[in-house]
């Protein structure tokens, strides 16, 4: 099956048309045409090859919203018509400690994400910058009709993402969570966090979001420019998401926690982060990092964001705009996530 995606050639290459070969529809397979697929900071990292190499051409997108349009003979959790959508990973191996105890994010043997990875028959997995994508149904999550259609394709990352480390954390009542970052991930952290009932405070680098912050669900909004804000915040936070992808100067921010405070990265620079330990000493506190969640909680996710009118801030956006895009979003020129009408990759 050939279908019409975008793809880059090279770490410097742009995105350009092309098609793609999905696999045949098997036994457990579910055939899903895209609606839309969003813009995640990691499709920038790995197709410019800042992760690593890269198995070029390549074809991104991991944030993927769509309809099933055919279910193989032994699929049972969806139906032709259901409205989808798919995340980070496409399988897993789905019997180590990790993948059964619902955290297939952790597979020891490695999760097989959902472009750049090696799958099981050995090709490259291909990406949502797609009109269609052919996908095992143990990693196909329904998307509840409450959420936006054209708003939705960012929960399955930037939604998920967030999500995970302030369930895990027990983000709450009574809890302080500082957010890192209003960009696509920060925006979604804060909107969780005031929705699971958390005092919420931002922390930017200038104050140029500030109302939107607050609209979002921030209690507090905080200039990072400014040295009092560090200061004036020491010892306040149970909790800080760093969504940011570039370099912090860790000690300033490992010192707004509290007694056993834990700050967890979920922005992934590509350069290593310096760390004074004797700063982890004081008040017992933790520096952590978080991935994704599993297909449980993802779907877990997805259903909390419907009960509680959760949906990413979107900037619809055809094919022929993705590396524009791609150089708004590094110049921090969004709000907050943008998403491809995949009706756009078909060609004109």
């Amino acid at each position: 099956m050939h279908v019409n995606a975008y793809a880059a050639s090279s770490a410097t290459s742009p995105l350009e048309p092309t098609t793609i070969e999905r696999r045949d529809v098997g036994p457990k397979d579910v055939l899903i045409d895209i609606a839309y697929a969003g813009i995640c900071h990691s499709d920038i990292h790995t197709i410019r090859g800042e992760w690593g190499d890269v198995p070029y051409p390549l074809t991104v997108g991991h944030e993927i919203v769509g309809t099933v349009a055919e279910v193989g003979s032994e699929v049972t959790s969806h139906k032709v018509g259901d409205r989808v959508g798919v995340g980070c990973m496409v399988n897993s191996c789905r019997e180590c400690d990790n993948c059964l105890a619902g955290e297939e994010q952790y597979c020891e043997k490695g999760n097989i994400g959902t472009y750049a990875g090696k799958d099981v028959d050995g090709t490259i997995t291909q990406g949502g910058y797609s009109e269609r994508i052919v996908v095992d149904e143990h990693f196909v999550l329904r998307v509840p009709e409450s959420i936006p259609y054209e708003k939705a394709a960012p929960l399955l990352c930037a939604g998920i993402t967030t999500y995970s480390p302030l369930n895990h954390w027990n983000a709450g009542p009574g809890k302080k969570v500082a957010v890192v970052g209003l960009g696509g991930l920060g925006h979604m952290a804060v909107k969780i966090a005031h929705a699971m009932g958390a005092e919420v405070t931002v922390l930017s680098q200038t104050l140029s979001k500030k109302d939107d912050g607050l609209k979002m669900g921030a209690d507090h909004y905080y200039a990072t420019k400014d040295d009092e804000t560090f200061e004036k915040l020491k010892k306040s936070f149970d909790l800080i998401i760093n969504t940011v992808s570039a370099p912090l100067e860790l000690r300033k921010y490992l010192g707004l926690l509290t007694l056993n405070g834990t700050m967890v990265n979920v922005g992934a620079p590509p350069e290593p982060l310096p760390i004074q330990v004797f700063t982890l000493f004081t008040n017992r506190r933790s520096f952590a990092g978080s991935s994704i969640g599993g297909i449980r909680e993802t779907q877990e996710m997805l259903d909390f964001c419907a009960e509680h009118g959760i949906a990413p801030e979107t900037e619809l956006i055809s094919a022929d705009q993705i590396n524009e895009a791609y150089e708004r979003v590094l110049n921090s020129d969004v709000r907050y996530r943008f998403v491809i009408d995949a009706k756009t990759f078909a060609p004109a």
